[in-house]
Parts: C-alpha cells; sequence; structure tokens
C-alpha cells in the first residue's frame, strides 16, 4: 500500500527554504560570532536529509544531481588551496586577510578570506554528512 504523504511534501518543501536561510546566515556570520563552515554545513546537509526523508531519494538524486563524495573532495581542496594561497604573499600557512567594500546592495562589506576556508568546510561537511546517511540507506 502506498501512502500518502501530501502534507509531509508540502510542509517540507517551506521547511527546507527555512533551513537553507538559517545555513547560509550561519556560514556568513561564522567569522565574527559562533558559526561558520561546519555548523552552516551540518545545517545545509539537514535540510537535505530531510529532503531524502519525505521525497524518495531516486526523486532528490534526479533533482539535485551531484556525487556528494566529490562534493566533499572539492570543499577539502578548496580548503586547502586557501592555506597554500597564502603562501603566494609570503605569509605563514593558513593566513587570512580581509579588506572593506562598497557593494551596490549592501553598502561596506567587509569580505575575508576566511570566507573561502569555511566555504570549503561547509562542502567537506555536507558531503560526508549526506554521503553517510545515503549509504545507510542504501544498506537497509
Amino acid at each position: 500500500m502506498k501512502t500518502n504523504n501530501v502534507i509531509l511534501r508540502a510542509v517540507v518543501k517551506v521547511v527546507v527554504f527555512i533551513i537553507l536561510t538559517l545555513a547560509v546566515y550561519l556560514f556568513l556570520t561564522g567569522h565574527h560570532s559562533p558559526g561558520g563552515g561546519f555548523s552552516g554545513g551540518l545545517v545545509l546537509a539537514s535540510a537535505f536529509v530531510l529532503l531524502f526523508i519525505s521525497f524518495d531519494i531516486e526523486t532528490i538524486r534526479q533533482a539535485i544531481p551531484f556525487d556528494f563524495k566529490r562534493v566533499a573532495a572539492l570543499g577539502a581542496f578548496i580548503s586547502v588551496l586557501t592555506g597554500f594561497g597564502s603562501f603566494i604573499f609570503g605569509e605563514p600557512f593558513l593566513s587570512q586577510s580581509f579588506a572593506y567594500f562598497d557593494l551596490p546592495f549592501f553598502g561596506e562589506t567587509e569580505l575575508t578570506t576566511v570566507t573561502i576556508f569555511e566555504a570549503g568546510i561547509a562542502l567537506v561537511v555536507v558531503g560526508v554528512v549526506v554521503t553517510i546517511i545515503l549509504s545507510i540507506v542504501e544498506d537497509v
């Protein structure tokens, strides 16, 4: 017997949008307050897991055609690359720099190199968590 999950799927579409917004907020505030790549990545991964739970895995894989192992590898590559990027400027490994820019919509905004590192960490966390969840589901 096939179950009817219309209400669950309708609610999940709204909740996933809220979770994604929270993940972006946690990621962007990470270098000034608690948050960053790890916590933002975990929240982002929870949105993917919620989609996998409420819809079937094949539908989500068609909608989001990412190999999450490659997402994790790309994140690790980005994080290591930012560490070695400081060598170009004669700074120690993983040194960060920042500057203030006047962006048209946001006004005066601080842009840092640690944000690129945190993006790599977020990709690693999302890739690993979703890969673990998918491997558990495939075993069942």
